[in-house]
């Protein structure tokens, strides 16, 4: 098996594991009374939405760039981002209301059943992320014998797209935690409060991480200088290069936050073409940046 199917199964799994467990959440929630449940079968459902986009996108993305989309495809991962961003805003303002108005007048919880779900949780969102991250470990340890740059970009993106839904499913396994908390201080003490305190905490994490997301989206749709790329470095490196003497212009941005691309007017000293291309691109690949447009004045 190649690694990539490997690791496109491990995200399929992680991906009808959330998707199933959602729906048991929301039926467990119902029977429990826990507006907790109910808004953690929203987040994990939310979190199989992403995956499912995350792996269909993969596959979309690499269709050959057409005579409309000259860049390629890449960015319409983007406008699914924006869309689960706004649904899980909404969703908030919901979970949030319903948790102000009910932590007054608290209805009783099945807190043993809370307890068992919160276990299962953990459990469920546990084994997707040891999964993943197995798939991701492995198709690193074979990527690391290959240096062709596309291959390589590929694996990159791939990789940060893995690494994104692993720290999401950790983050549903923390949330968790902080359930099976509550359920337990609730089994001993019946402050059945604590249920819309952890609702209204829930929907407020998921709000933070819906605006950062959105944020960092669109950082990249307004074509801002890509995160992680040092444009002061970029330009004291290609000044020290013998062939350059002066940048007169030089623009950084990317196509999904993993392709980037630049491009530079600059002043030379020498007319040899060629050697002046292969130093700005040894340069601009040094720091990730792999389409680069040169204009010499």
């Amino acid at each position: 098996m190649s690694t990539k199917h490997s690791s496109n199964t491990q995200l399929s799994l992680a991906f009808f594991l959330n998707l199933f467990f959602a729906v048991i959440e929301l039926i467990g929630g119902i029977l429990t009374n826990s507006t907790a449940i109910i808004a953690d079968a929203f987040h994990d459902f939310m979190d199989a939405v992403a995956i499912g986009i995350a792996v269909y996108m993969a596959k979309f993305s690499k269709k050959p760039a057409s005579l409309t989309f000259t860049y390629g495809y890449r960015r319409f991962a983007l406008l699914s981002a924006i869309i689960m961003s706004v649904i899980l805003l909404v969703g908030t303002v919901f979970m949030t209301y319903n948790g102000i108005v009910t932590i007054n007048t608290p209805k009783e919880v099945n807190s043993i059943g809370m307890l068992g779900f919160a276990v299962l949780g953990i459990a469920v969102n546990g084994f997707a992320f040891l999964r993943i991250k197995k798939g991701d470990a492995h198709e690193h340890h074979s990527h690391s014998h290959s240096h062709s740059h596309s291959h390589s970009h590929a694996h990159q993106s791939h990789d940060a797209n893995s690494k994104a839904i692993m720290l999401h499913l950790l983050e549903d396994v923390l949330g968790w935690i902080a359930v099976l908390i509550g359920a337990a201080v609730m089994y001993f003490t019946n402050w059945f409060w604590i249920d819309s305190a952890l609702t209204i905490a829930i929907a407020l994490f998921i709000a933070y991480n819906a605006l950062k997301n959105m944020y960092g989206t669109f950082t990249v749709l307004l074509q801002a200088v890509p995160e992680g790329i040092n444009i002061e470095k970029i330009k004291s490196d290609l000044l020290q290069l013998n062939t350059i003497q002066k940048i007169t212009a030089l623009n950084i941005w990317t196509i999904d936050g993993q392709q980037h691309i630049a491009t530079i007017t600059v002043q030379t000293t020498t007319n040899n073409l060629q050697e002046i291309k292969k130093h700005l691109q040894t340069v601009f690949t040094q720091h990730n940046i792999s389409n680069v447009t040169i204009q010499i004045d």
